[in-house]
């Protein structure tokens, strides 16, 4: 068999998953623990929403909500939307997604690429100020005003616990030399983190699962404020985290959240999104203390390169949150 048939694949949905895991030694000072990364960047849309979507649409003509003439319609911050286009094309049908003025105008315009109709809240939630709150209300509105329409709504629809239970986590224990002590991903909806420890009770597993959220969210018990950073974070609880239980919580800042990114380029080279560097900052004050010999798993969600405009730009990090290039050279030295 040469290169070529061994490289083959049935189409570009076979390309989803199986992303690499790699040892991170630059990120730590400490060679008596190890710390892996899981890429969700090589997915074909560069984001662990690959995995969601196409859970989302295999459950769904499964149990017959998607099929022949329906419009699909969803809120996303981005990357979901991405996916979901491009499933929606693939499939034939016509795909309506919510975004808010904080998404990526790349994956917006990635979308259309797609063939997506994209509809912009101009306004947050009125009583809240929250934007999630308000596109979960335009989708509402858009399901009663467009014909033979549905939602797969990925805040509810635990399609996306299997999706990373039997993906992104079994692709873990798999590939990890010894099953982790410490696992820490970065929220939202909650499917990926929801999904990891499913397949962890069924293995019984005793890592510690972290999930990190944004200062801000209201997910499990936090108080709402301002956010700026897209993709972690959540305006409004979604169903499926009421039936997910970390063992511990950390909610990492914007600000943090930028330099953990820029910190894990400089570092290990490796260009990841604001969850992505929200994770990195809410790891490295946790290292001194871990036992030697602990095996650690961080979940990097997306690619950088949506990025390069915001989180890795200072004129945008001046602008948006206030703090200069020197300040957040500082605060990549105090993590």
């Amino acid at each position: 068999m040469n290169l070529a048939e061994i490289s083959a694949v049935a189409g570009i949905n076979a390309t989803i998953g199986h992303t690499p895991l790699v040892r991170l030694d630059r990120l730590s000072t400490r060679p008596d623990i190890h710390i892996w990364a899981k890429l969700e960047e090589f997915n074909p849309g560069r984001s662990t929403k690959d995995r969601t979507a196409a859970a989302l649409v295999k459950a769904g003509i499964a149990d017959g909500t998607l099929s022949a003439g329906v419009s699909v319609i969803e809120s996303s911050s981005g990357n979901l939307g991405m996916a979901l286009a491009r499933e929606c094309l693939l499939h034939g049908w016509p795909f309506h997604c919510v975004v808010d003025p904080r998404a990526n105008p790349r994956a917006l315009a990635i979308m259309k690429a797609f063939g997506a109709i994209v509809h912009l809240v101009e306004r947050p939630d009125s009583e809240t100020g929250d934007w999630l709150i308000a596109r979960r209300a335009l989708v509402h509105t858009l399901l009663k005003e467009i014909p033979n329409s549905i939602s797969l709504d990925q805040y509810s629809n635990k399609a996306a616990f299997d999706a990373h239970a039997e993906g992104t986590m079994s692709e873990i224990l798999h590939d990890l030399p010894n099953t982790p002590d410490v696992l820490m991903v970065a929220m939202s909806t909650t499917g990926t983190i929801g999904g990891c420890i499913k397949k962890l009770h069924e293995v019984g597993a005793a890592t510690h699962v972290i999930g990190v959220d944004a200062q801000g969210s209201v997910l499990f018990g936090g108080a709402r404020g301002v956010r700026t950073l897209p993709g972690f974070g959540a305006g409004v609880v979604p169903e499926l985290a009421t039936s997910v239980h970390p063992d511990e919580v950390v909610r990492v800042c914007d600000i943090d959240a930028v330099a953990g990114a820029r910190i894990l380029v400089k570092r290990e080279g490796i260009l990841a999104g604001a969850s992505g560097g929200a994770v990195v900052a809410a790891l490295l004050p946790k290292i001194k203390d871990l036992p030697a010999g602990s095996e650690v798993v961080i979940i990097l969600h997306d690619a950088g390169a949506a990025y390069v405009d915001t989180i890795f730009d200072d004129a945008w990090v001046l602008e948006n949150l206030g703090v200069r290039a020197l300040e957040l050279e500082q605060k990549m030295a105090q993590l």
